[in-house]
């Protein structure tokens, strides 16, 4: 079995199994972790890491890195060291196809910045396969999206967002004309929307603490344009009619009801007509995974995602397990399970069960999503959304300083399922420690 990466110990041919986890984002990445964990003892299983990334930040804070709120490099996990942590292996590269015959994976070369090849085109046999992707922005053939908007799919696109965000704010700073402004049309109401759109109001807020004398949040109009009738129409009705509130309360101007016709250069196009100025404009209006899954021969839906059983094994094939936002996974009632990162972290731990119980000949168990309820960060301006299931009884409206409280657990539960217990709580102490000697706004 070639490797194209390093195994834990012990010469490659001692291999008798192999778990390749294909992806390494939340769900991914801690699937990895409580493999390696729980086979570590065990000669005979290598367990296999690969991304094309090699580095790991959680999703949910990509716009943080778009607007500068948080440092990329500071918040980073290396996969590297992770597995060498954990004894899981690490191969760096992206997946372009997947044989499910001859359960190989293949992978494209890899190049550094300057168009060098690092790594040729290797492949990966393997015994068992967790596909854990997760997904991509779905321009729904809507002319000029790919063109000109950013989505925020990968911290690259979150970091090229950034640069492109801060040189507006000095080439706006620098225009002398007072009536000038900054403008960024965000298309999708949805978390990641609503969240970017807070957190660029944060930081032009702070701009004046850094050199920005001139440049105020009255010289800054963002505007969200949202297909459904209201912001956040996964979510129940009171939280995204509170989010609207506090983002009309801060000048962001919300077009609900409304459809993209065409993207330009330095414009969006809604269908009935309006023309809406953008020096930027963001893709966050919907997902889909990755093209090469249907490509290369899975049972997939109409956005592309995998097909799986209750026990979040693959139909129609062995030893093959799909998690995250790239499995189609329904609830007995029907209801599709969303994609967020709850989702995935249940997920992984039930995939983590099932491929073991599988490689010892034991019985699969169902998956069962539990909502713990869904909470949505305004930035500095305020925390909204509801807590249910086994932490309340029933369903619960939340808002301000609780849920910040909340919503940063999620993080911190993430990287303790990471980094472990101990390691997680130095981390929050350096973290600290690292705020307190930085600067807040992150300008270069």
């Amino acid at each position: 079995m070639p490797t194209g990466g390093v195994g834990r110990g012990g010469p490659q041919d001692s291999m008798t199994e192999r778990i390749i986890v294909i992806g390494g984002g939340a769900g991914g990445l801690e699937l990895t972790v409580k493999l390696a964990r729980r086979t570590r003892r065990r000669a005979s299983v290598e367990v296999l890491l690969v991304d094309k990334n090699p580095t790991h930040i959680w999703k949910p804070l990509f716009h943080e890195v778009a607007t500068g709120s948080m440092n990329s490099y500071h918040d980073e996990a290396s996969y590297r060291m992770l597995a060498r942590k954990h004894g899981f292996g690490f191969v760096l590269g992206r997946v372009t196809a997947v044989d499910n015959t001859a359960r190989r994976v293949t992978l494209a070369p890899v190049e550094d910045g300057s168009g060098h090849r690092i790594l040729g085109a290797r492949t990966l046999d393997y015994t068992h396969l967790v596909v854990a992707v997760g997904s991509q922005s779905n321009d729904f053939g809507i002319d000029g999206v790919l063109a000109h908007s950013r989505a925020l799919d990968s911290r690259e696109e979150a970091e090229r967002f950034h640069r492109n965000f801060t040189a507006h704010l000095h080439r706006t700073n620098a225009d002398e004309r007072r009536e000038s402004r900054l403008s960024v049309v965000i298309v999708g109401g949805g978390a990641t929307g609503v969240e970017l759109a807070a957190d660029m109001h944060n930081v032009v807020r702070r701009l004046g603490e850094y050199g920005f004398p001139d440049f105020s949040t009255d010289r800054l109009e963002v505007s969200i344009i949202e297909a459904a009738p209201g912001l956040l129409p996964r979510l129940p009705e009171r939280i995204g009619r509170s989010v609207r509130e506090e983002l009309e309360r801060i000048g962001v101007r919300v077009h609900t009801d409304t459809k993209v016709s065409r993207v330009l250069p330095e414009a969006v196009e809604t269908s009935g007509g309006q023309r809406i100025a953008a020096h930027m404009s963001v893709w966050a209006a919907g997902v889909k995974a990755p093209a090469f899954l249907a490509e290369s021969g899975f049972p997939t839906d109409r956005l592309g995602r995998i097909e799986v059983e209750r026990t979040l094994e693959v139909r129609g094939l062995e030893n093959v397990f799909a998690i995250g936002d790239c499995a189609a996974f329904s609830s007995e009632d029907g209801t599709e399970v969303p994609p967020r990162a709850q989702a995935a972290h249940q997920m992984a731990s039930i995939a983590a069960r099932n491929v073991l119980a599988r490689r010892e000949g034991r019985a699969a168990k169902p998956f069962v999503y539990r909502d713990f309820g869904s909470l949505v960060n305004l930035s500095s301006y305020s925390t909204v959304g509801n807590l249910m299931g086994n932490l309340v009884r029933g369903t619960v409206f939340v808002e301000g300083r609780i849920a910040r409280v909340v919503y940063l657990s999620l993080y911190r539960l993430h990287q303790a399922a990471v980094h472990g217990p101990f390691s997680t709580l130095l981390i929050m102490l350096g973290d600290r420690i690292y705020k307190a000697t930085r600067a807040e706004v992150k300008l270069h």
